[in-house]
């Protein structure tokens, strides 16, 4: 009972353009074609680690009747709304200090709302493992997924020796770094102390009040102004005042890159944070020249190594490509080669510049 999960889902996913707009973000797509989308199969995944009433979902407010219509069970009061996008760390701090109120035993869990994880079992077995360590110690716990290639596109943990670990998974973390060059991620993936950050927490309600307290004391200050109002009709105006006021900060950069008693607990859980479109490639069927195509009219010719999505009723004649993405959503197409992927985020930029082209393409 005293198992809490926080789903961060208010992101646009803007490198999964133009799938993902802002007004349809990716987490509430079903890119796998599952027939459940990625917030969905979020909450799925925690059904034997918390109950459905701890569950709770931060997210921008225009994306409220979304969330109500993909998860019919939820009260109305697990849907936390913010009114402007702050960067986890602002998101973090209101849920958690939210469910404090409720109950100051709490144990956090906080998750993407965007991630594909194969591996179940393997997963519950970490999560309870590092559930046991945070309730008992003043610990702030991050899962690290084991790498399987040089990608630039993740950030890494370096880990410390076994001198410094509690059990053997988990490790007291000595560096975190954000997507680094191609050869230095070749020598994090040969030295063999490093692992992705999978952007997923667990901790004490206490313990991640206390690292808010010691390392991001304004927002702390904020949030904790509210322990009276939380849970109570006065909690939604309460937000939309200090909301404002929070600087905009991820958790990574504002506490666990600071705090001294982080530990990383490795894993290796068949997870893949679906955050591109060659991610996606990684995890859906292949025809007989590597391309993966989505879309039940869509025709290939000499095409190889190629992601292809189309809406169903519209026929697509692709001939001679290789290694490309080749993306049809809501009126827009992006072709782009699939090692370009990392410019799709600055693609979108670029629309939201020109003047000549309307905001519905963003």
């Amino acid at each position: 009972m005293n198992n809490y999960l926080v789903i961060m889902a208010g992101g646009i996913g803007s490198r999964f353009w133009p799938m993902s707009r802002t007004n349809f973000p990716k987490q509430f797509h079903d890119v796998l074609g599952t027939g459940r989308t990625l917030l969905q199969m979020t909450v799925d995944r925690f059904e034997n680690i918390c109950n459905i009433e701890n569950v709770y979902i931060v997210t921008n407010q225009i994306y409220l009747d979304l969330v109500k219509e993909q998860l019919p069970q939820l009260k109305e009061d697990q849907i936390l709304l913010e009114p402007s996008r702050k960067n986890t760390a602002p998101c973090i701090a209101y849920a958690s200090y939210k469910i404090y109120a409720k109950n100051p035993e709490a144990n956090i869990i906080v998750a993407p709302s965007d991630h594909l994880i194969l591996k179940q079992n393997e997963f519950e077995k970490s999560v309870h493992l590092a559930i046991k360590q945070a309730e008992q110690s003043d610990l702030l716990i991050t899962i690290g997924i084991k790498p399987s290639r040089p990608d630039t596109g993740y950030g890494y943990i370096q880990f410390c020796d076994a001198e410094n670990s509690i059990a053997s998974e988990i490790k007291k973390v000595k560096t975190f770094t954000e997507k680094p060059k191609l050869d230095m991620a070749k020598e994090f993936l040969e030295s063999g102390d490093f692992y992705w950050n999978s952007g997923m927490f667990i901790w004490s309600a206490k313990s991640i009040m206390n690292a808010f307290e010691l390392n991001l004391p304004d927002i702390h200050s904020l949030f904790e102004g509210g322990l009276a109002v939380y849970n109570t009709d006065k909690e939604a105006e309460f937000i939309n005042e200090i909301y404002p006021q929070c600087k905009s900060i991820s958790i990574d950069f504002g506490i666990m890159e600071k705090a001294d008693n982080v530990l990383v607990l490795l894993a290796d859980l068949g997870w893949s944070d679906l955050g591109t479109w060659g991610s996606l490639y990684d995890h859906v069927d292949l025809d007989d020249r590597k391309n993966a195509v989505l879309g039940d009219k869509v025709l290939t010719y000499d095409c190889k190594d190629n992601i292809i999505m189309m809406p169903d009723n519209k026929l697509v004649v692709v001939e001679g490509l290789m290694d490309y993405i080749v993306v049809e959503s809501d009126n827009t197409l992006l072709i782009c080669k699939k090692r370009s992927e990392q410019k799709i985020k600055q693609f979108v930029n670029d629309i939201k510049a020109n003047k000549k082209i309307g905001d519905e393409f963003i």
